[in-house]
């Protein structure tokens, strides 16, 4: 029994050393991958990360394999490298280099509620059921929705950004003035007179 206990603390270091080292590698594979994306295209990056972070949760139960798993936590820990690699460039990206700490900010926030909620309520659920699948089966569902909801992030940026575009463009045609047209007499009233402008018949 003894052996048997030692045998299963054995294991339970080489998960958490799966995920921490997988973890690490996926930080420095997806940091160079996400330099050669411009833009907000770097949000498909988080979007495909909660995706499988999400399944690999939902597999965690099905896994009857010790090696089933190995494979899941080295999945887990790329995905987490993903998330934590792009968060920064995608908050730079949406809000600009002023705000993109406030928006880290309120991210991490959010993350600390259900990540303090989780183990307790995971808790009550092996109470209730007698295992942990129920628990880990509802563990996936918040990434995989907040994946699909990030997919459209892209979409409404680039709409705000059209909308802010034609809003300026139309503001700054409203500020310059009109062109005086060839042949006529340049004439401007008080307040008007810019640098360069050299009609000496000017009255003020």
């Amino acid at each position: 029994m003894k052996h048997i206990n030692m045998r299963n603390r054995q294991k339970e270091w080489v998960l958490l050393v799966c995920i921490g080292a997988s973890s690490g590698v996926g930080r420095l594979a997806f940091g160079k991958i996400g330099d050669l994306i411009t833009g907000v295209q770097k949000i498909y990056m988080q979007v495909v990360s909660f995706m499988a972070l999400g399944l690999m949760s939902m597999m965690i139960p099905q896994c009857l394999v010790f090696e089933w798993l190995v494979v899941v936590c080295v999945f887990l820990g790329l995905c987490d490298g993903c998330f934590l690699t792009m968060m920064a460039p995608i908050a730079f990206e949406l809000v600009g280099p002023m705000q993109a700490s406030q928006a880290i900010g309120y991210l991490l926030g959010l993350m600390s509620l259900p990540m303090t909620a989780g183990p307790p309520i995971a808790g009550l659920l092996h109470d209730y059921f007698g295992n942990y699948t129920v628990a880990f089966s509802l563990a996936g569902v918040p990434p995989i929705v907040g994946g699909v909801v990030l997919f459209f992030v892209p979409l409404i940026h680039r709409r705000l950004q059209a909308a802010a575009s034609s809003e300026e463009t139309s503001t700054t045609a409203h500020m310059l003035p009109t062109p005086t047209p060839a042949g006529e007499p340049k004439s401007c009233s008080n307040g008007d007179i810019l640098p360069g402008y050299t009609d000496v018949e000017t009255h003020i």
